[in-house]
Formats: C-alpha cells, structure tokens, sequence
C-alpha cells in the first residue's frame, strides 16, 4: 500500500499554485473539477480544494541534501519565515532535528499561503 493522493484544502488556488511551483517545483497538472492538481513524484499528487482553510494541516517531503540546500535558498530568497523545528517557523534557524518515517532527519519548517505546516527532511 502506498499513499497516491492528498486533497489539500486551500483558500486561494491560484496562490497556491504559484507557491507549490515556484517554492517546491512541483508541476501544476492542471484541473480536474473541483480540483488544482500538482504533481509531486510520479506516484503522486495534491489536489488542492477551493473549499477554504484555516490551515493546520502538516506535509513533510523527503528530499536528499541537494535538493535541501536548494529548496532552502529559495525559501530565503523568496523571503519565507522558516524555522528548524515544528514549533519553530520564524526563528530563522534551521534545518533541524526531527523524525520521519525513516528515522533521524534534518527538517526545515515553513508555512504555505494558507498556513499548512511545510516539512524538508533529509535522512543524510
């Protein structure tokens, strides 16, 4: 069993849309009614829902140190409070100690436009 798809609720598609692209490099599918779809591996995909959020959902994507360090410049160039732990977001450190699926990571946190928690954890 693995995990195809996540319905992610949000406010403004189209802000998020640009951010998943532009932030994550995800790829914007296009739409199948209701929904946004972007492409996150080739197993799978969030379909972001117009339906509205307060936020609070968390998503964690493991990623290898390069793509960290990468994904990381373009959080700071794009002027995205980060942190280096869940609770962390805006203290400017990071990454961090954390745990995923896998064991020990090194996580960076982050909030999306709709105030989903954002994790990058590197297993190395």
């Amino acid at each position: 069993m693995r995990l195809d798809h996540l319905i992610l609720p949000v406010n403004d598609v189209g802000a998020s849309i640009a951010f998943y692209t532009h932030i994550l490099g995800f790829r914007h599918e296009g739409d199948r009614p209701p929904f946004a779809v972007l492409r996150v591996t080739p197993d799978f995909v969030i379909q972001l829902a117009p339906w509205g959020s307060k936020g609070g959902e968390h998503l964690a994507f493991a990623v290898d140190r390069a793509e960290l360090d990468r994904l990381f410049r373009g959080v700071r160039e794009a002027g995205i409070a980060y942190g280096d732990a869940f609770d962390g977001v805006g203290n400017m450190r990071g990454p961090g100690p954390a745990d995923g699926a896998h064991g020990a990571t090194s996580s960076l946190y982050f909030f999306d436009p709709d105030r989903h928690l954002l994790e990058l954890a590197c297993y190395d």
